[in-house]
């Protein structure tokens, strides 16, 4: 017989959490660096030099691949002979696990999940609870996968039920483009077939904890329908040549997982749950001889990513700019800037323009005259960081409050990550305003031009607080240019050109 003890699992799950906060699987790795070196799109091929070096800064100094570290997915397979020494029930042990992972004072996860969801939205303070799935098969073991899923490419997941003769495929094809690069390409979607509306987004999530192997399926073909689907998808949405964080290029996705599962004869559910370029999730066992930790793998495994970001980018001072300044960018042209910038996501935006509204002044510090704001909520730092991990969050979030700050504020800039909508787009061309991009991914590798980091409104925020960021040579690139053309528009219009009738393989 099996005892599992409940701080062995409690063990396991902060263990596990703290593991794939800094380390991409390995296959992972391997398939982005596929992607880097057949790149032909140099925007593209930038942005995934990015997200590998940021990589493997990561796994050398153990901190958070990217500042959203997630909301914990658990998928538990009990053995039916398993007995417990515990005196919490399994939801309470993993919790536990997760409140120790994040709160960790020598790697400090970011704690984003929000109670009261469409009230008050409290911050829970330690990222609890996780979303816990669990099966009861034979045996005397559990297994559990964890996963730390960002809500960015969790935000892009869709889901049809089809009429029984329309083609997966297709719907797959006419989604993706309207998915936008909030989910952070290139990744990999995961597919779910069948069963019912909940059991097909479950399958598609799950269908991402699988390594990435479509190139080894391509090589020796495939064997079912599911795996031709797999096939088809893959090359069509490549073809779509969204690229890397949509920035037009070859590779929109690494790979294209699929579980299916019988459904009634009637339906045909299908959904899409996107995982990021922070794909992050470990596979362990438990078999009552205490907690089970994942292997360390070895530095040897990343590759060496040659990146000189200042032999093609412009310098710029952000303490010396205003509107006239910034008319000569150019979209896809590549900045570094310095200087001050002020930060600001959803609950900020709300406070910001509610304050407005009220004809009430900002707070001491928040003035955005000629000044950029930067969408971002960072990990907080350890010793010797200004600020821990602090890549940017998905700017469309903030559209609609983009007209009214340009118009009251005098801000003029605007640093996130994806697209911009039609009427954000109108608003900066409007106000002669840009947006720019840092690279979704690369969390820790953007921390590291960040020299100095304070709180300057609304602490109680938490990581959606206002900050005021000093930068030196912080790396981004024109999305959207004061004229109002968006290189989210022109890129992948250009690169769906350019490979029209090539084969997208994976090599």
């Amino acid at each position: 017989m099996t005892v599992i003890k409940q701080e062995d699992l409690i063990q396991t799950v902060e263990s596990a959490l703290q593991y794939i906060s800094y380390y991409h699987p390995i296959d992972f790795v391997k398939a982005m660096h596929r992607a880097w070196e057949r790149e032909q799109s140099p925007a593209a091929r930038d942005a995934i030099a990015q997200i590998l070096i940021n990589s493997r800064m990561c796994a050398e100094g153990k901190r958070p691949i990217c500042q959203d570290t997630g909301i914990v997915t658990v998928f538990l397979d009990i053995g039916m002979d398993v007995r417990w020494e515990a005196s919490l029930s399994v939801e309470e042990m993993i919790n536990e696990g997760v409140r120790r992972a994040y709160l960790n004072p020598e790697n400090p996860l970011r704690a984003s999940i929000v109670e009261d969801p469409d009230g008050a939205r409290r911050n829970t303070g330690d990222n609890t609870p996780a979303v816990i799935h669990s099966r009861v098969v034979p045996g005397d073991r559990l297994g559990i996968i964890l996963a730390a899923k960002g809500g960015g490419s969790e935000n892009k997941s869709r889901f049809t039920i089809l009429n029984p003769s329309d083609s997966v495929a297709d719907w797959v094809v006419e989604q993706v483009p309207g998915m936008g690069a909030g989910w952070c390409p290139p990744g990999i979607l995961g597919i779910g077939i069948g069963g019912t509306s909940e059991k097909a987004m479950l399958l598609a999530k799950e269908s991402l904890m699988a390594p990435v192997d479509i190139h080894e399926l391509r090589e020796r073909g495939p064997s079912c329908r599911a795996e031709e689907l797999r096939l088809e998808i893959h090359e069509r949405v490549n073809k779509l040549g969204i690229g890397a964080q949509g920035l037009g290029g070859m590779t929109t996705v690494l790979d294209v997982k699929l579980m299916d599962y019988p459904t009634h004869a009637a339906s045909k559910p299908v959904a899409i749950v996107p995982n990021c370029a922070a794909t992050r999730h470990v596979h362990l066992q438990l078999d009552g001889s205490g907690p089970a930790f994942a292997e360390a793998p070895s530095l040897d495994e990343w590759p060496e990513i040659p990146w000189d970001p200042t032999a093609h980018s412009r310098r710029v001072n952000l303490d010396e700019l205003d509107a006239e300044a910034i008319r000569d960018w150019q979209p896809g042209e590549t900045l570094l800037i310095s200087g001050r910038l002020l930060t600001g996501r959803d609950a900020a935006h709300k406070r910001i323009v509610e304050t407005l509204q009220k004809g009430e002044p900002l707070p001491e510090g928040l003035d955005f005259r000629n000044r950029f704001i930067y969408y971002v909520g960072p990990v907080d730092p350890v010793e010797g960081e200004a600020v821990g991990p602090a890549g940017p969050t998905t700017a469309t979030r903030m559209d609609k409050f983009t007209d009214f700050l340009l118009e009251k504020t005098g801000l003029i800039g605007m640093i996130g990550k994806a697209e911009r909508g039609p009427a954000a787009i109108e608003a900066i061309r409007r106000h002669g305003a840009v947006y720019l991009i840092a690279t979704g991914g690369a969390a820790y590798l953007v921390s590291k031009a960040i020299r100095s980091a304070r709180v300057v409104a609304w602490p109680e925020l938490g990581m959606e607080a206002v900050y005021e960021f000093e930068v030196k040579d912080m790396p981004v690139t024109v999305a959207v240019d004061s004229r109002g053309v968006s290189v989210h528009q022109t890129g992948p219009a250009e690169w769906k050109q350019r490979i029209a009738g090539i084969e997208i393989v994976a090599e």
